[in-house]
């Protein structure tokens, strides 16, 4: 028996998921199909891929390093069926992309919309992560492309891009005593309790530090997992919060919010774009990074 390649994308996906249940239902396959397909590769490969756990399934060591080496061999045929088609009916291909929060919800929905009316046959699949995340996956290949913001640890094995720019402002109730102020630096806002995002944030790991460089707590009294979670919060006067300008630019004053412009040298940021140098970069990708890092 043959290594099926449909196969091996299901097996991936699963051990990505942690549940044989959640893969069936994005493919649209029965899970019990599934099952069938991993037990095959099982048994052609003469071990045991997967253990269950109370929370799904678990790869045994031989279940990652297949994945692992999966990943790369699937990656190639994507790129093999790209290219063979692209003369006759344009581009095709997958492209993965992981990005942080803020690149998602400012940036990359009329960068995507620009590309994919122009490039109609190329699939985008597309994940929100922290920025730590972001680049591990692009460094282990499971992303071909990643939007992040900053990150402490290493980016060795991959190429750096600049993307966008952004700057962040305070956000506060409309009768919050700071509401009034034409701009405040971190510290003056230390005093009262915040609304912040989900631990491992750029946003939250910034503040964080801001905070113990001016030997001040920072108290999050709620943590939220979106900016439109972030901005209901505030609004009901529950904390302040900080997000990007352009993000709670519609919120103003219609929602009962006011920004309040922040003077730290970190509140303008410059998000960052990355690819492996490690791995050959697909057509589709290829496609996609031009449009990206052109601004389109």
């Amino acid at each position: 028996m043959s290594l099926d390649p449909t196969s091996l994308r299901l097996f991936v996906r699963v051990l990505e998921a942690g549940t044989i249940a959640a893969v069936a239902e994005q493919e649209f396959i029965a899970a019990s199909a599934v099952s069938k397909r991993i037990s095959e590769l099982e048994t052609c490969l003469n071990t045991q891929l997967l253990v269950r756990t109370n929370r799904g399934v678990e790869g045994t060591q031989a279940g990652k390093a297949l994945a692992q080496l999966s990943r790369g061999v699937l990656h190639q045929l994507d790129q093999v069926h790209a290219r063979m088609h692209e003369y006759s009916r344009g581009v095709r291909g997958e492209v993965r992309i992981v990005a942080n929060i803020s690149a998602i919800t400012q940036f990359l929905p009329a960068q995507l919309k620009a590309f994919l009316d122009q490039h109609p046959f190329i699939q985008i699949r597309l994940e929100e992560r922290i920025s730590a995340d972001i680049v591990d996956a692009v460094a282990q290949n499971r992303a071909d492309i990643g939007i992040f913001t900053e990150v402490s640890g290493t980016t060795e094995g991959l190429t750096i891009h600049p993307y966008r720019s952004d700057r962040l402002v305070l956000i506060t109730a409309s009768q919050h005593p700071l509401s009034q102020a034409h701009s405040l630096s971190f510290s003056d806002t230390l005093d009262y309790n915040y609304v912040g995002l989900h631990t491992g944030s750029a946003i939250n790991n910034r503040l964080l530090q801001a905070a113990a460089a001016a030997e001040k707590t920072f108290r999050m009294r709620i943590q939220v997992t979106s900016y439109e979670a972030l901005l209901r919060m505030v609004e009901q006067d529950l904390g302040i919060g900080i997000m990007p300008q352009e993000i709670a630019g519609p919120y103003v004053n219609t929602h009962r919010i006011k920004a309040v412009p922040l003077t730290d040298r970190w509140a303008h940021r410059n998000l960052k774009l990355c690819t492996s140098n490690q791995h050959p970069l697909s057509q589709a990708t290829v496609r996609l990074l031009e449009h990206l890092t052109a601004g389109d």
